[in-house]
């Protein structure tokens, strides 16, 4: 009997694809569509919205002659995805809503909805691929980036488990984005053209001040300005002795500012709505660079920025993750306390993949790159990789 595979139809060609090539390799291919959200605040107009979509959705069904379904995952997909997103951001922190739905939702809700239709495997559009190794406990499932570099998303997939990753299928891992729309300009499929989508996984493109003050409120505050002589820490390239402690302590400690060591420069509407390295939104001029936000103080609501791409206050040598925090997808591979090793590491997506040798301590990991890093962000992931192969990932605690 042949294994029924469930397609999440988004409505976008890289799913309708996926769903031709399963149907190719000989599977029983069903398509179900997930709708996620239903508040358009803070949507920008020229985003499509669910409609569109489910109705793409069907007209690739059709073509495609599987049978189609829907599901509504909206409670599901507020409880665990965007209520998640108001507190992290409401304690300072940026989170990334598109790997948590991909663990909450894509590989959990939805792929329980798929075992309801008997699907024996859940399929995405992600461009990224899997394979298994045989080992004396059994099988080990690998995450693997896409062969399309431009548009690998394995860093989006950081969260999931063996066991979700032993049910998902990623069709399309080995085809570059023109191929995949090549194949849908053969078909005819009504996706061929169809702009990638956007934003926030199943909200959209938004403006994000705006979409978070649904909940968390507009407060005025200063903002300060850091100049580049501040006594930042100076680092050296390469990682300390493994049994250095005091550097290990100091090279993941953020840059903490006092008020007093800068200048007023004006105001904003909450530093919550802030995260580190971001330039649009603070909205003050007169200087002969764009200014950046440096760090921020959710307590005293206050927004710390500085002057041009190169302000020191813009780079750190590491970053730690909270045991509790740390997930390791190869599960075999979990590092021992007092252990440390290298590993290709990636703090947010599209970022090059950057060399870093992590430390495991009681507490958790901690992490010290061979070079500063840029805009390293508490609430983003951090994913670890070992050539192609995504090993583990975890919260950015600091």
């Amino acid at each position: 009997m042949k294994n029924k595979v469930i397609v999440g139809l988004s409505g976008g060609v890289d799913s309708s694809v996926a769903a031709w090539v399963l149907k190719e390799q000989g599977y029983v291919v069903e398509g179900l569509f997930m709708r996620n959200w239903h508040d358009t605040t803070g949507l920008l107009q020229s985003d499509c919205h669910w409609e569109d979509d489910l109705m793409f959705a069907e007209m690739v069904a059709k073509k495609l002659d599987i049978p189609f379904y829907f599901v509504d995952l909206s409670e599901p997909y507020r409880k665990r995805v965007i209520d998640y997103m108001f507190a992290e951001y409401e304690k300072g922190r940026t989170p990334n809503p598109d790997v948590l739905c991909n663990r909450e939702i894509k590989f959990d809700s939805f792929a329980d909805e798929a075992r309801k239709l008997g699907g024996d495997f859940v399929a995405t559009g992600h461009y990224c691929r899997k394979d298994e190794i045989r080992l004396k406990s059994g099988r080990i499932f690998r995450l693997l980036a896409g062969k399309d570099e431009n548009k690998d998303q394995s860093y989006f997939l950081c969260q999931v488990s063996q066991s979700q990753l032993g049910y998902a299928l990623f069709p399309i891992g080995d085809l570059t984005k023109p191929e995949v729309r090549k194949i849908a300009d053969r078909l005819g499929l009504a996706t061929a053209r169809r702009k990638d989508s956007q934003g926030i996984c199943f909200v959209g493109k938004v403006h994000l001040p705006t979409f978070l003050q649904q909940k968390l409120e507009a407060k005025k505050g200063k903002i300060i300005e850091i100049p580049s002589t501040y006594d930042y820490k100076k680092w050296e390239p390469g990682y300390p002795d493994d049994t250095d402690e005091t550097f290990l302590a100091a090279a993941v400690s953020p840059h903490v500012y006092d008020p007093l060591s800068g200048k007023n420069i004006g105001t904003h509407n909450g530093a919550h709505f802030f995260t580190i390295g971001q330039r649009k939104g603070i909205n003050v001029g007169g200087y002969k660079e764009p200014l950046f936000v440096i760090g921020t103080d959710v307590e005293k609501n206050i927004l710390y920025v500085g002057e041009g791409q190169s302000h020191p206050g813009l780079y750190r040598k590491g970053l730690s993750i909270r045991k509790d925090d740390v997930h390791w997808i190869r599960t075999d591979l979990a590092m021992a306390e007092g252990e440390s090793r290298e590993y290709m590491v990636r703090i947010r997506y599209r970022q090059p993949l950057q060399k870093a040798k992590l430390y495991q301590r009681k507490e958790g990991i901690y992490f010290i790159f061979n070079k500063l890093q840029r805009g390293v962000a508490p609430g983003q992931f951090s994913a670890w990789y070992d050539g192609d192969e995504v090993i583990g990932s975890g919260v950015i605690e600091k």
